[in-house]
């Protein structure tokens, strides 16, 4: 598959103190590339910067076309979308207002266009479409996570960057999350997955990389990650001797 996101040494510093230090990766068109670490180790800093909410130094380009000297708005434009930890929903609007903020500036194309996004939006989570006109503040942490998310996709991204999606959720809506990112991959949209749930993350992703204090320090297919014994201790939680008993 051709890249769609390439990033070449990209770094961001607080301050003058590196937050992330000169970084690249390669996001496939229609493929799911997840970074893994610890809290901290600097995996939002690095959405942030290629959302262009954050200065950084280094090369960001989209389909070969440089982006790095864009703002958010010409990132967005140009088929970059984030879905922030936070998820910075405006919760005193419904469900349904906050969807359609996600396409305001694709608005020209008019209403018919508006109204088949929603519908496909509501097809992905047909949750949202029950609580359509519920406010975003009434919503449980799953189904926020699905309105970001939605509304994310409104504005019809070629590569949806997700920060932490599955924090906070319990265990079953983890994977409902985690299979419409799959669900996603498969229509076509890019994935840049950041995930302290290394194992649920490497279980769908097709390539990962290891950022530990805002450096790359191990990158490869998933399965080959799966199968690393540091990766296995430090980050899916069992012992080596664990993981062999379990293959």
């Amino acid at each position: 598959m051709s890249a769609l996101l390439t990033v070449r040494d990209l770094a961001v510093a607080y301050n003058g103190v590196p937050a992330v230090q000169p970084t690249s990766l390669t996001v496939a068109a229609g493929g799911i590339v997840t970074v893994i670490g610890a809290n901290g180790a600097g995996k939002s800093t690095l959405l942030n910067a290629l959302m262009g909410i954050l200065p950084a130094h280094g090369a960001v380009s989209i389909d070969g076309e440089p982006v790095q000297h864009l703002a958010v708005e010409g990132r967005f434009d140009r088929g970059i979308a984030l879905v922030p930890e936070k998820r910075e929903l405006f919760t005193t609007m419904s469900v349904e207002d906050n969807l359609r903020l996600g396409r305001f500036r694709l608005r020209a194309e008019g209403r018919v266009a508006s109204a088949g996004a929603l519908e496909r939006i509501y097809g992905l989570f047909p949750r949202l479409a029950e609580r359509r006109r519920q406010l975003a503040g009434t919503l449980s942490g799953g189904e926020r996570q699905m309105l970001a998310m939605g509304r994310a996709l409104m504005g019809r991204p070629r590569l949806l960057m997700l920060d932490e999606p599955s924090l906070g959720l319990a265990p079953l809506i983890v994977r409902d999350i985690f299979r419409i990112v799959v669900e996603l991959r498969n229509a076509g949209v890019a994935v840049l997955l950041v995930e302290q749930n290394a194992r649920a993350a490497l279980k769908i992703a097709d390539y990962g990389y290891v950022l530990e204090n805002g450096a790359v320090v191990l990158e490869g297919p998933s399965a080959q990650l799966q199968a690393d014994s540091r990766i296995v201790e430090t980050y899916l939680g069992i012992s080596q001797a664990a993981a062999a008993a379990l293959a």
